[in-house]
């Protein structure tokens, strides 16, 4: 699958600047992202735009947080990824990151679709899943990610990746408790660099047993009149 990119002003020419300051053809990486593509079902253009925006196409590039190589893949996530598609064990080689961000991406489109596997992926499906269910603001790091990498993609991908940020959820509609976050996972959603495959036993839940039971008289019961408004 081949599509155009448009590149952003400020990232023209840096993955070839970098990849030519260390003696790499630029067609090496073209070739693992077009395997890449092919084994994941995923476009080009969705590799290469993520790539230039995650590390301008610098294979030892490291985030803050930790994030690696290429698709600055976590760490976590890293071994989860080579577990399932036997990737090897260095996560800065270039072949076998572009691997394990393409699948990464496919798992995250599959997820949870065109309107946010971006987001997904920067902020991690945790904090995805925590924005879609009770409209928890997204980083504005990620925001910004999703614009980024959304601007590289030529019109017709751009119909395909169509992000949708839930707003906050109205408080008649909200759950008046919510079920604690384990720490250690409230510590990875708060990272927008974290990325982490949820399991079931991670999903945060809200059910009729967490609530207490309410007083009759707690709101006031509003007439028809008053409801219409």
């Amino acid at each position: 699958m081949v599509c155009p990119i448009a590149p952003l002003p400020f990232f023209e020419g840096v993955a070839c600047a970098q990849n030519a300051s260390r003696g790499e053809p630029a067609d090496r990486l073209a070739e693992f992202i077009a395997e890449a593509s092919e084994r994941f079902v995923v476009p080009a253009c969705w590799i290469r735009a993520v790539m230039q925006i995650e590390s301008g196409g610098d294979e030892r590039a490291t985030s803050p947080r930790g994030a690696i190589g290429l698709m600055q893949i976590m760490p976590r996530t890293w071994a989860e990824l080579t577990a399932r598609y036997g990737l090897g064990n260095n996560p800065f080689d270039a072949h076998a990151n572009i691997l394990a961000g393409a699948a990464y991406l496919k798992e995250m489109r599959d997820r949870f679709g065109p309107e946010g596997f971006l987001a997904a992926y920067h902020a991690g499906p945790l904090r995805y899943e925590q924005h879609l269910a009770a409209g928890r603001p997204l980083p504005t790091e990620t925001l910004a990610y999703v614009a980024a990498v959304s601007s590289l993609l030529g019109p017709a991908q751009n119909e395909r990746v169509a992000f949708r940020s839930r707003s906050a959820v109205p408080w008649r509609q909200s759950p008046l408790f919510i079920t604690p976050v384990k720490p250690e996972l409230a510590d990875d959603a708060s990272a927008p660099d974290v990325q982490r495959t949820l399991q079931p036993s991670d999903r945060v839940t809200v059910g009729s047993s967490t609530l207490a039971p309410l007083p009759t008289d707690l709101f006031v019961r509003q007439s028809n009149e008053e409801q219409s408004r």
